[in-house]
């Protein structure tokens, strides 16, 4: 029987490698692009090319659910997510996008197929204190995720980059590659602690490290070092 799969924020970063390697799987993949995205017809495009199904429900708890009545996904995969940067050009926020957009799918998973996993992208650190709004957000939605008891993955990664971007972000890259250097010489020292919780993995390796961990049966709270692991070389 070939596995149902449901991608939200398959536009972003994270999002298109999820689609391509979930595809690559043969699994049934649905890719989920905002209606109103100017870019709707690329995506089709785009999506089509890796055998990818484009689904436009629109951002309501209704839309939502009537997704999940439809398309009955084995797997879902939450991986939507805003900047500041974007936040302050579009008038988005973190509590807007990345709290209540997932929690939003969330729901609509619980209702409709609770017996979907629900693979949620978080980030290193956010089971602990909370540091700031993004981190806030992503401790906050962990713990929905918990109360409402679904099957679920949770992926903490640290930095996420990569050349393949398609937001140039020469800042983030070089901050990327200052950190991992500083972490591998800890690591010559015998600190391997921090580099195993934050060196950066690309979009590519992340992407495929969520396929091949939901679709493996992996469930609960997955960690950095297990994440590169799974994911390869991209």
């Amino acid at each position: 029987m070939t596995t149902r799969v449901f991608v939200a924020g398959a536009t972003g970063y994270t999002g298109r490698s999820v689609v391509a390697h979930a595809a690559e799987e043969r699994t049934h993949t649905v890719a989920h692009v905002r209606p109103d995205s100017r870019s709707l017809s690329d995506w089709r495009t785009r999506f089509d090319e890796h055998g990818a199904t484009v689904d436009v429900s629109p951002w309501t708890p209704e839309g939502m659910a009537g997704a999940m009545d439809r398309h009955r996904p084995d797997v879902v995969f939450a991986l939507l997510g805003t900047t500041a940067r974007r936040a302050r050009r579009d008038g988005s926020s973190y509590e807007e996008v990345d709290y209540g957009l997932t929690v939003m799918l969330l729901r609509a998973v619980a209702e409709v197929c609770p017996e979907t996993c629900f693979v949620y992208l978080s980030a290193a650190g956010a089971h602990g204190r909370a540091v700031n709004a993004y981190m806030s957000v992503r401790t906050r939605v962990e713990a929905e995720i918990r109360s409402l008891g679904v099957p679920h993955l949770i992926a903490r990664p640290g930095f996420i980059t990569g050349r393949d971007r398609d937001e140039n972000r020469p800042a983030e890259r070089a901050a990327a590659t200052v950190l991992d250097g500083a972490l591998s010489a800890l690591a010559m020292v015998g600190l391997r602690g921090p580099r195993e919780k934050w060196h950066s993995i690309t979009g590519s390796q992340l992407g495929r490290a969520l396929v091949t961990l939901a679709l493996g049966g992996r469930r609960g709270a997955v960690e950095a070092p297990e994440l590169r692991a799974a994911g390869g070389n991209g």
